[in-house]
């Protein structure tokens, strides 16, 4: 992995996380180069840091982006406003769930994504899914060169990432040159979902994902007996659950095996294993509405996949990087030896040679998705040439 900041793994995977997702490499110097010294600082005074040089970044690229437009420059525009939302993401990430303006910032880089994507003519759409009498957002991607109903791949977030980071990484667009459309999910505790709807994640995937799925039945571009269900991070928990209890799904595929996240916890207690974002245990209390942290330990035990992955009876890959050190690679063993009943199983471990080792892939995805992607497209009837 690029480790801009040596001393902090946190900071360098936001930073190797901006890169994947289109970051250019003399705006990360410019953001990064005068934060050393705040890199080794504690959580509380460095993210201010961070945020500081991050969202002046975004806030300039959104101004010339404004500029582009009173000029008629349209796909100029657009890709300055979808490059800025890629920094506010990353600092908005980062900061505490309660830190001034950060509500702010969300909203802001979400109109500024779909203000860019519109005007760049990415061909996207938000959707939404009718959920406990609010909804939850998605965006849609659709299929390249696909006529009638199309295939289609629901995505699922991680702990911290939203469906735009996903987005932006790059799989719905390998998947669309594949024959695949995306649906790529802000799940409960992700996302529009945690900061705009107030629905905090639950264990049970499948309360949500029977919702999504029956929404997916009511669009007639979509062929509902070709739809997979993909995870990443902590989307390796809920994917697997998900297809598990949900047998509409046509197959199934995580990106980092997360198969016991409550042991995961309890090694993090005994500062065991890399933290995924600064202010850890306040955000993961936010996430699953917790108000402690023996609360979200409580929750936290029902968070395994043991006694839920022999339920899959779907076509399965498990991916893991061989050098994860947020999640040991041993997790991923323990999915796959347990798909005993899913008719073609797989396991990719990713390794140097390929790159993506990290945790689901942070330090290269480009590989690793495309070998993703083509798996996908395999078993949902797209194309691989």
């Amino acid at each position: 992995m690029f480790r801009y900041f040596p001393q902090n793994y946190v900071w360098s995977a936001a930073v190797s996380l901006a890169i994947e997702m289109g970051a250019r490499m003399g705006e990360i110097e410019e953001m990064c180069a005068p934060l050393m010294e705040a890199s080794i600082k504690p959580d509380a005074e460095g993210t201010k840091a961070f945020r500081a040089t991050w969202q002046t970044m975004a806030e300039k690229l959104y101004s010339l982006a404004e500029e582009d437009e009173t000029k008629g420059h349209l796909l100029s525009a657009g890709e300055k406003y979808l490059r800025g939302s890629i920094y506010m993401i990353t600092a908005e990430r980062l900061q505490a769930h309660d830190a001034p303006g950060r509500l702010d910032m969300y909203r802001t880089l979400l109109d500024k994504f779909y203000r860019g994507a519109e005007l760049a003519k990415h061909g996207i759409k938000r959707v939404e899914i009718p959920y406990e009498g609010k909804h939850l957002s998605a965006i849609y991607v659709p299929a390249q060169g696909v006529e009638g109903p199309q295939p289609l791949l629901v995505q699922l977030n991680g702990l911290d990432s939203s469906k735009e980071m996903k987005y932006n990484v790059g799989l719905p667009d390998w998947l669309a040159k594949r024959g695949i459309a995306s649906l790529i999910l802000d799940q409960p505790g992700t996302g529009e979902a945690l900061r705009l709807q107030e629905f905090h994640a639950r264990f049970d995937t499948e309360h949500w994902a029977s919702k999504v799925f029956d929404w997916i039945e009511t669009q007639d571009y979509i062929d509902p007996s070709r739809v997979g269900c993909e995870g990443v991070s902590l989307g390796g928990y809920y994917c697997p659950r998900a297809v598990a209890f949900e047998p509409r799904f046509a197959c199934g595929v995580i990106w980092g095996a997360n198969h016991d996240w409550r042991d995961v916890q309890k090694r993090r207690l005994e500062k065991e294993g890399d933290f995924p974002v600064p202010h850890y245990w306040q955000h993961v209390c936010w996430v699953w509405g917790a108000k402690d942290i023996d609360d979200f330990m409580r929750i936290a035990e029902n968070v395994h996949l043991d006694g839920v992955i022999e339920k899959i009876k779907v076509p399965f890959l498990v991916t893991h990087g061989e050098k994860d050190t947020q999640i040991p690679l041993k997790w991923a063993h323990r999915t796959y030896d347990q798909l005993v009943n899913s008719p073609k199983r797989e396991l990719k471990i990713f390794t140097e040679r390929e790159g993506g080792v990290q945790h689901s892939s942070l330090d290269n995805s480009i590989n690793a998705g495309h070998y993703i992607a083509d798996w996908v497209a395999e078993q949902l009837g797209g194309r691989t040439r």
